[in-house]
């Protein structure tokens, strides 16, 4: 790349710059014989010049809009191999600090030629950021000037951390499997379990910086890390510094070359590489380190948990995620029984998958470094179903250990977790504990059930029938687009909804029918929802539309939002052709069917007459829940009886009726 020009852009992004599905850009290459040829990629994920697609766009009439900070990172694209794209997202992030902190300085340094630039952007960077001097292995060239000024105009936009976020998302888009990223919900609740707001806290893996980002946001008054990878490290360090944190960062293996050995932590989390059995066992065999016992080769989770607890002063606080199979593993039985034995672990915690269909993820260990206290329970808490229970749950436990857990969790004597597997897989120890409540559970939802069956009944909607009726007029919502009753848009495609203050509508949420779910923060190109949108998925094999009844959800992304002028079009009334259309697709036999919403029909009426169908519409919508609702209640009912009979609670017998 030698200038502005070389900016690649990928099918996702081209869909994000006009404000798109990936779908019609899909649609647009089949369709249009002048759509631009690819200039790199593969044949899966091809790549187009961004000037060319800026041309075509023009030529047939699409709006777009390409931000500096969009311009910024299709040349971060187009100039670095995929391997190098990291150090160049880095050095950036660097740059943007020294942006941050003297403006003035890069001012007068942007006016001067290239060549004056290139050989004073080093040392402004180590001047200005100290902190990024070690991490500084590259030296400034041609391409580096123009992705440099690049950033220098997205930082006079937007904030360098707007900035420099935007960047990271589309990077670990691009790259989700080279890097572990510790979704937002659960790093803030390792921070919250392990009490780490006002004190010293520690991340031996710390990554792209994630856990201690949570960490000074709780109130962490230090921050220290060490990551192994530089491309993190230098993501991770940029990151913080433009969250106004100042942190010890340091690069290399925690395990073998400890960088804080010797110093004591209030708080510890860690989110370590799983199943690494290169990590130095034969090296570190008599390691001081391995107060619980010696790790096994195959279990270098053990090893990533003691490094914890020995950074702890007495007393403190740590959180680590570990495999599900590590409470479990024969290997790891001596290690688990001597954590119980001295009251070091504290709590063990199943978390939800992070995928749609995933059933679990990653069990949360929570320990505490034995400062002479006595301990004999340990909580276990099954959260994989529902991940609200878990920070309730342990208050709970701390309060008073003996106390009867509610919900999928219990406090289980030590004692008794010691036999011969000493298995703290926390399902395998609530079985008893669910089935107790049967006999209580069963009477009112059995009463429930039956007033839900009336209110099916009692709520079937009745519809007027008319005899031929003369075809109605007809218009399409592409048509009123045009006309400016309803706007259609998308949030980013890679937007993350795993980190962040403000609540986030998702997919699942929508199909779900339930609050919003995910997490997020307000920043480029983030679409805060109102009062009255509808919100649909796009056609597929499942038809969902909602609308909206608050303001203040950030939409999520993969969502339509339909915006609509309420004097010239009912949200209700939208909402149901929206799901005639999504119908439409489903019953596809092949399911590959694809309905673009800018084509869907609807009747042309008067916003009065659309307010009748609009609540008709609810009407339907409104008795589909009640229909699901009731039969779910029936599921519960009939997994009670059986459970009751099965195991004696309940018997034959019993009065018919309410």
């Amino acid at each position: 790349m030698t200038g502005r020009d070389g900016a690649t852009v990928a099918s996702g992004d081209i869909a994000r710059l006009a404000g798109v599905g990936r779908a019609a850009v899909s649609n647009w290459r089949r369709r249009f014989a002048d759509f631009p040829q690819p200039v790199g990629g593969s044949s899966a994920s091809p790549l187009y010049a961004l000037p060319d697609v800026e041309g075509w766009l023009t030529r047939h009439g699409k709006p777009y809009d390409v931000r500096p900070v969009d311009r910024l990172w299709q040349s971060l694209r187009g100039a670095a191999a995929d391997r190098e794209l990291g150090d160049r997202i880095g050095n950036v992030g660097g740059f943007l600090v020294a942006v941050e902190r003297e403006p003035e300085r890069w001012k007068a340094l942007a006016d001067q030629p290239n060549p004056v630039v290139m050989a004073n952007l080093v040392d402004l960077l180590r001047s200005v950021v100290p902190e990024f001097d070690t991490l500084l292995t590259d030296m400034p060239d041609e391409d580096s000037l123009t992705i440099v000024r690049l950033a220098g105009e997205a930082a006079e936009r937007d904030s360098g951390a707007a900035v420099f976020d935007f960047l990271c998302e589309r990077y670990l888009e691009v790259h989700s499997r080279r890097h572990t990223v510790t979704p937002s919900w659960v790093a803030n609740l390792m921070i919250t379990l392990t009490g780490a707001a006002g004190g010293r806290l520690l991340d031996p893996a710390c990554g792209i910086g994630t856990l201690l980002v949570a960490g000074r946001a709780a109130g962490a008054t230090e921050l220290s890390g060490q990551e192994i990878n530089l491309t993190a490290a230098r993501l991770s360090v940029a990151r913080l510094l433009l969250q106004g944190a100042g942190a010890r960062l340091a690069v290399g293996d925690s395990l073998r070359r400890d960088a804080f050995a010797n110093e004591m932590f209030d708080a510890v989390v860690c989110n370590p590489p799983f199943a690494e059995r290169s990590w130095g066992h034969d090296e570190l065999t008599n390691d001081p380190r391995w107060t619980y016992g010696m790790p096994p080769r195959g279990e270098p989770e053990l090893a990533w948990l003691q490094h914890c607890l020995a950074h702890l002063r007495p007393g403190g606080g740590a959180a680590i995620l570990m495999p599900a199979a590590a409470a479990s593993r024969r290997s790891g039985r001596r290690i688990r029984a001597n954590l119980l034995r001295s009251g070091a672990l504290r709590a063990v915690i199943s978390l939800p998958g992070s995928g749609t269909t995933a059933p679990g993820g990653p069990d949360l260990w929570v320990l505490r470094r034995p400062d002479g206290t006595d301990h004999a329970h340990v909580l276990l808490l099954d959260a994989t179903a529902d991940r609200d229970r878990i920070e309730d749950g342990w208050r709970s436990f701390l309060a008073d250990p003996e106390a009867r857990q509610a919900g999928p969790g219990a406090s289980v004597r030590i004692l008794d977790l010691l036999d011969e597997h000493v298995d703290l897989t926390p399902s395998r120890h609530l079985v008893g504990s669910a089935a107790a409540p049967v006999t209580l559970a069963f009477g009112p939802t059995r009463t429930r059930l039956y007033a839900a069956a009336r209110t099916v009944a009692d709520t079937l909607p009745d519809l007027t029938t008319r005899d031929a009726p003369e075809p109605p007029p007809t218009t399409t919502i592409g048509e009123l687009a045009r006309a400016g009753a309803v706007s259609i848009r998308q949030a980013p495609m890679g937007m993350a909804t795993d980190r962040g203050d403000l609540p986030v509508l998702t997919v699942k949420d929508v199909r779900l029918g339930r609050p919003p779910s995910g997490t997020g923060s307000a920043g480029l190109g983030s679409i805060e929802l109102r009062r009255g949108d509808v919100v649909a998925l796009p056609p597929s094999r499942h038809a969902a539309v909602r609308v909206l009844t608050e303001d203040g959800n950030l939409l999520g992304p993969q969502l339509l939002l339909f915006r609509v002028d309420p004097e010239r079009l009912d949200p209700q009334f939208l909402a149901g052709f929206l799901r005639i259309a999504q119908s439409a697709t489903t019953r596809t036999s092949s399911g590959s069917a694809r309905t673009d919403f800018h084509r869907a029909s609807l009747l042309r009426l008067p916003i009065d007459a659309q307010r009748e169908y609009g609540e008709a519409f609810q009407m339907l919508s409104a008795f589909q829940q009640t229909v699901r609702e009731t039969a779910e209640l029936a599921e519960s009912f009939v997994a009670l009886g059986f459970a009751g009979l099965a195991d004696g609670r309940l018997r034959p017998g019993g009065a018919a009726g309410e």
